[in-house]
């Protein structure tokens, strides 16, 4: 297994030229292919390795926060969190763009859910979704 740190990095450096292409170029037809496909697949498989390598923590799992902390303990698990992540963060990202392109949305509207989306996951999907609330009304209404 290569240096988690490194691997950190080469994640990072990975996503955010993606979601530099949703917030810039939208519409071009690369985008979505790795936006969608190619760099949610490249750190799913990141994730399956890092869970394999990190083995079972003795007394992780999922039914308490206590549980998860310990699973959290192991660097090569926290990465693996890190890149399920990237990968749900990234993967949402792409479909707010290619919804928003269905709708008509305007580029500049969908940018700062984008960035949320990037930074803070659910709060950038949470801003989308009360941002099509808000439009899909506008437009039906016409």
């Amino acid at each position: 297994m290569p240096d988690l740190n490194r691997l950190f990095s080469i994640a990072g450096d990975i996503v955010l030229p993606v979601w530099l292409l949703l917030i810039f170029a939208p519409r071009w037809r690369w985008t979505q292919r790795l936006a969608t496909f190619v760099v949610p697949l490249l750190l799913a498989a990141t994730y399956a390795a890092l869970l394999l390598h990190g083995g079972r923590i003795k007394g992780g799992g999922y039914g308490s926060l206590t549980q998860v902390a310990r699973l959290f303990s192991s660097q090569d698990l926290l990465l693996a969190g890190w890149m399920h992540y990237l990968a749900f963060d990234l993967f949402t990202g792409a479909w707010q763009t290619r919804d928003a392109q269905r709708l008509g949305f305007a580029r500049w509207m969908v940018a700062p859910c984008l960035v949320l989306t990037f930074l803070f996951g659910p709060v950038g999907l949470a801003l989308y979704l009360l941002l099509r609330l808000c439009l899909r009304k506008e437009v039906e209404a016409r």
